[in-house]
């Protein structure tokens, strides 16, 4: 999941800025992570314990209140509501891929897409928008190829991805939706050549930047086995302790957890 914290500091200072073009510094003073990253590491946490994951998400806003999340969002957690809001909105595709690292099989990851979205978006688009991430980074971490991992969601999940970056950005507008943002974002990445690139080629379509190229980052890390170890340096000196130790603990418990997954198949 680090690709997907690291395209949301990235993104950050782009967020609402309407930025239509690829060359720019990959790093300000005042980059940072959003809730993009804190509720990345919730959905992280909430996998490796097992706990309540609407009192995971609810525990790590009260942590971080300020990280800027939607008002929905903020009401339910305030609240400490148990009912989802029906949100068709990208907070579920924005938080979803540790999902796809913690399982072996795309059932599974699918499945589990669905529980972690469903809590506060509920609404069939909101749903979609976390199981078509989850389903890229599965596929891309499992060695497809990018015509089969576009091929598998447009069948799946019904979205176009045969539009160009060129054709989108000219009249792309902000949409926090699901529906308006995730393929958009699985199209950053199906057009690039790199994992920055990829960050890049979201950040330029002037949208929900932070969260377009988490999207797109989280997917680029499974296909080009990792994030640089430049951009990782500048990018983790960007977080608190809290969530730097969270991660390392995601990443010791996914690698022992799927060597689990594979002595039980075996």
């Amino acid at each position: 999941m680090l690709g997907s914290i690291v395209g949301d500091i990235i993104g950050s200072v782009h967020e609402g800025k309407g930025t239509k073009f690829k060359k720019f510094d990959l790093f300000v003073p005042h980059s940072c992570f959003t809730d993009d990253t804190v509720l990345t590491v919730a959905v992280a946490d909430w996998l490796m314990t097992g706990g309540d994951l609407i009192n995971t998400l609810q525990s790590w806003f009260l942590r971080y209140p300020n990280a800027g999340y939607g008002g929905m969002f903020i009401s339910w957690a305030l609240q400490k509501n148990r009912e989802p809001y029906n949100s068709w909105a990208n907070g579920s595709a924005m938080r979803v891929s540790p999902v796809a690292w913690a399982f072996s099989d795309l059932d599974s990851v699918l499945e589990k897409a669905r529980e972690s979205a469903e809590v506060t978006h509920n609404h069939p688009k909101g749903i979609v928008g976390a199981q078509a991430t989850a389903a890229a980074i599965f596929l891309a971490r499992t060695g497809h190829a990018k015509p089969e991992i576009k091929k598998y969601i447009e069948t799946t999940f019904h979205y176009e991805l045969s539009r160009s970056l060129r054709e989108i950005r000219a009249g792309y507008i902000f949409d926090v939706s699901c529906a308006g943002s995730v393929p958009e974002s699985i199209i950053a990445f199906l057009e690039s050549s790199s994992y920055e690139d990829a960050v890049r080629n979201a950040i330029s379509l002037g949208g929900d930047a932070d969260t377009m190229a988490c999207i797109a980052g989280g997917i680029a890390e499974a296909f080009y086995g990792g994030v640089p170890e430049e951009i990782v340096t500048v990018a983790v000196s960007r977080l608190d302790s809290r969530i730097r130790e969270t991660l390392e603990q995601f990443q010791a418990w996914q690698s022992s957890n799927q060597k689990s997954q594979i002595r039980t198949q075996e």
